[in-house]
């Protein structure tokens, strides 16, 4: 084993751009110079039990026996919150550095990766007033919430998707406590939670994205995505503040409620999920730190040796 600190590696991108591989890669090139290395999930979604075919996830089989954390945290009941994220993925990755290992974070969802690697603080939260604007919300619609965050704060409003009431309420909260802005961005100075931390992010051109992607949707209704959801159900997803808005799994349950035809589900997921890969796109390219690689092509060894250099 390597005499040298334990690091913080990030492997980050947009949906379907080969993270999930190439972070085993880099796992297993870093153990073949004597590091040890496990894999912590930041994946808002493949925190919850049974979202499988939905979201990628990784089974249990093809990890290659390496450490998995975060995977199957949450019931499908909970809400994934992002600052409840941040400490259990700092204290699972403190473990991991305890046992003399590097961590490798892993994932898309950029608010989730940002508060790991980052050393800021979210804003309280007021179980009152949110539970006041979420009635509104279910009153008034996200729309009408929106265009008063819109009024409050463009800047924030910007960075939401006016149909996502949940991001809304909480911008609406932290603004309602005294907030000067909500706290869903990168700190205009950042500095690393962990002082030994390499980011790779991943890229494919959109002209190869966009059809990857589609086949992608395709392929989790042929996999069952309807059965999955369905069992689900059993399990209280409809009730789920954030599970039940999961790209992918809206649409299936409005299919199995006979909202939408399976050829509208699978188009609305595929549009919504093109829309989303933009998002983190965007989201990333914020990282200046970040090394953009092709997972399709680059050798984890290389990024291994990168990485110890310090480059």
């Amino acid at each position: 084993m390597s005499s040298a600190a334990p690091r913080l590696w990030a492997v980050v991108g947009a949906t379907g751009t080969g993270k999930t591989g190439l972070s085993l890669d880099l796992a297993e090139a870093l153990a073949a110079r004597g590091r040890a290395a496990e894999i912590v999930n930041a994946d808002a979604m493949q925190l919850y039990r049974g979202m499988d075919i939905g979201t990628a996830k990784l089974p249990v089989g093809d990890r290659r026996g390496i450490a998995h954390h975060l995977f199957d945290a949450l019931a499908v009941t909970e809400e994934a919150a992002v600052a409840w994220y941040q400490d259990a993925a700092r204290a699972a990755i403190a473990e991991i550095h305890g046992r003399g290992a590097d961590a490798i974070l892993v994932g898309g969802s950029g608010l989730y990766v940002s508060g790991v690697l980052w050393d800021f603080r979210f804003p309280p939260r007021d179980e009152a007033v949110r539970a006041r604007l979420e009635a509104e919300l279910d009153r008034l619609g996200a729309g009408a919430l929106y265009a008063r965050l819109r009024e409050a704060d463009p800047a924030a409003a910007e960075r939401i998707d006016p149909r996502n009431g949940r991001r809304v309420v909480r911008a609406l909260e932290v603004l309602a406590q005294g907030g000067e802005t909500h706290g869903g961005a990168l700190p205009s100075a950042p500095e690393f939670w962990h002082p030994d931390t390499r980011i790779i992010a991943t890229t494919v051109d959109r002209e190869q994205l966009v059809p990857l992607l589609d086949a992608r949707v395709k392929g989790m209704w042929a996999a069952g995505m309807l059965d999955e959801v369905e069992r689900l159900r059993g399990d209280g997803l409809e009730r789920g503040i954030t599970a039940a808005r999961a790209i992918g799994y809206a649409q299936a349950l409005a299919q199995l409620r006979g909202d939408l035809t399976r050829d509208e589900a699978v188009a609305e997921t595929q549009a919504l999920t093109r829309r989303y890969a933009r998002r983190q796109v965007s989201w990333f390219r914020r990282y200046a730190e970040a090394r953009w690689v092709d997972a399709r092509t680059v050798d984890a060894t290389t990024l291994v040796s990168v990485g110890e250099a310090g480059e």
